[in-house]
């Protein structure tokens, strides 16, 4: 896969304006050009302690910031989404945090499109200021994107959904997700549901109505896991992305996905994250490794 650079003011929608100059560019579009033109790979930013260790660094606030910004300096300008998991970064307090912003800011000036990975979820004034936080533009922590947990009610997101729409930012909701232990929640049929739908199955649907008419595509996705099988049970055709974690050290592989997501296959997001990272702190073999993942699931989507 090229390295080359998608103008960040292009991807991240630089002047805010969208293409009938009404508003913000919707991030369902920014995604939609940055993944055909840099191909669809995320990869997370997870700066575990054992990573740190692995990558010769010390578990502390130095180890922290350098661990961020070699990733960004590797991969920004090169893969379409980068998705920092914030609780590695809030472990060390404010002045981890503070590296978080660092990050974010210096993501998508390069032109990589962020995924805050947060899975905030709660209700009322409370989901609005979490909303604030990541999605509200001119915060510290702006991202194009905040993956949010809908299990106190999918309606307890809206104040989410009302900003991200304002913003042009775009949310992730928790639908099938690759831990076992979700399924006790997410496969839960609730017996008021005429259609019998199972709860993941139902924030499917409640995506695909956020996503109704948008084009390219919508702004609102779900996260389904890459390492679950046959999906072909649920409606996937959200008109929104999938961002897929578990390729990689999980198990799942690039060529599983068209098996995965079936005719979905081109609104996969498929993440990637320690099978980049472990190739660190080496800037040459970080960019190696997600240009082979990349090109792998460039192949496995167009053979589909």
């Amino acid at each position: 896969m090229s390295g080359d650079v998608v103008g960040g003011a292009d991807v991240n929608g630089g002047a805010d304006v969208s293409a009938d100059g009404t508003g913000p560019e919707p991030f369902g579009a920014r995604l939609r050009r940055a993944m055909d033109e840099r191909g669809p790979l995320c990869v997370g930013i997870d700066p575990h302690a054992s990573l740190l260790a692995d990558w010769g660094l010390n578990d502390d606030i130095a180890g922290l910031e350098r661990f961020s910004r070699t990733v960004v300096e590797a991969l920004a300008d090169r893969v379409a989404v980068l998705k920092p998991q914030s609780a590695f970064f809030e472990r060390f307090g404010s002045r981890g945090v503070a590296v978080l912003e660092k990050s974010v800011e210096e993501a998508r000036a390069a032109g990589a499109l962020v995924v805050m990975d947060a899975k905030r979820g709660d209700i009322g004034s409370t989901m609005a200021a979490y909303a604030a936080a990541f999605l509200e533009k001119g915060s510290p922590l702006f991202a194009d994107a905040l993956t949010v947990s809908p299990y106190l009610g999918y309606g307890s997101l809206k104040p989410a959904v009302d900003l991200a729409r304002q913003s042009g930012s775009g949310l992730f909701v928790l639908a099938l997700t690759s831990n076992p232990e979700g399924a006790e929640v997410q496969h839960a049929v609730r017996p008021e549901d005429t259609a019998l739908r199972n709860v993941g199955a139902t924030m499917l649907a409640h995506l695909a109505e956020e996503n109704a008419g948008q084009t390219p595509m919508g702004s609102f996705g779900a996260v389904v896991g890459a390492t679950l099988g046959d999906l072909s049970s649920y409606d996937l055709a959200i008109n929104g992305p999938l961002l897929a974690p578990g390729i990689g050290a999980q198990g799942a592989t690039p060529a599983d996905l068209p098996r995965v997501f079936g005719a979905a296959v081109r609104q996969v997001v498929p993440n990637v994250s320690r099978g980049v990272l472990r190739h660190g702190p080496d800037i040459g073999a970080l960019r190696a490794s997600s240009d082979l993942f990349a090109e792998e699931i460039r192949a496995a989507v167009e053979a589909a």
